[in-house]
């Protein structure tokens, strides 16, 4: 891998202070089961419901979740950090395995739900655009799930922090 520019440093540097949301995102279909943990996702519009997921080209689930075309986003509550380890590659744990925890359904709607999750947003591909390194996939959302009281898990400065609901 060449050697990062200056600017690209500053950029990561400057990237790391943007808290964001920790996501593992799923798919399975013809093309296989896959799913990765992806802090680059964001509405886009309610109207139709839309949310955009930026993934690495070179990652090996990228060509799978273009495939399938339906995804799941399921966005990871505070103590749900090691699943964002097992989908992010940290925990070496193969794909297959790390859906064989109880807390997948596999069943209900096509593509793997994680199961209590602050929020699940199932849809398909509609549009993909390459922007250097990742590409930006539009997802338009059919079916919506949410759970509460679970928190959040954020991603800031290169670690994940858990945040609880403030009680009323």
């Amino acid at each position: 891998m060449p050697e990062l520019t200056s600017s690209q440093r500053e950029f990561r540097t400057a990237m790391a202070n943007l808290s964001a949301a920790v996501n593992v995102v799923t798919t399975d279909g013809a093309h296989g089961l896959a799913g990765m943990t992806v802090s680059a996702a964001c509405s886009v519009t309610d109207s139709p419901p839309t949310v955009l997921v930026c993934v690495n080209r070179s990652s090996r689930s990228h060509g799978i979740l273009v495939a399938n075309g339906r995804i799941c986003v399921n966005v990871l509550g505070a103590d749900q950090e090691d699943l964002a380890m097992h989908f992010a590659g940290a925990t070496k744990v193969p794909t297959a395995q790390r859906f064989t925890e109880d807390c997948w359904d596999l069943e209900s709607e096509g593509v793997p739900v994680l199961r209590g999750a602050p929020a699940s947003l199932i849809g398909r591909i509609i549009a993909e655009r390459a922007q250097g390194s990742h590409s930006v996939m539009f997802v338009e959302v059919d079916k919506v799930l949410t759970s509460e009281d679970s928190g959040a898990l954020v991603y800031f400065q290169r670690r994940f922090h858990s945040l609880t609901p403030l009680s009323a």
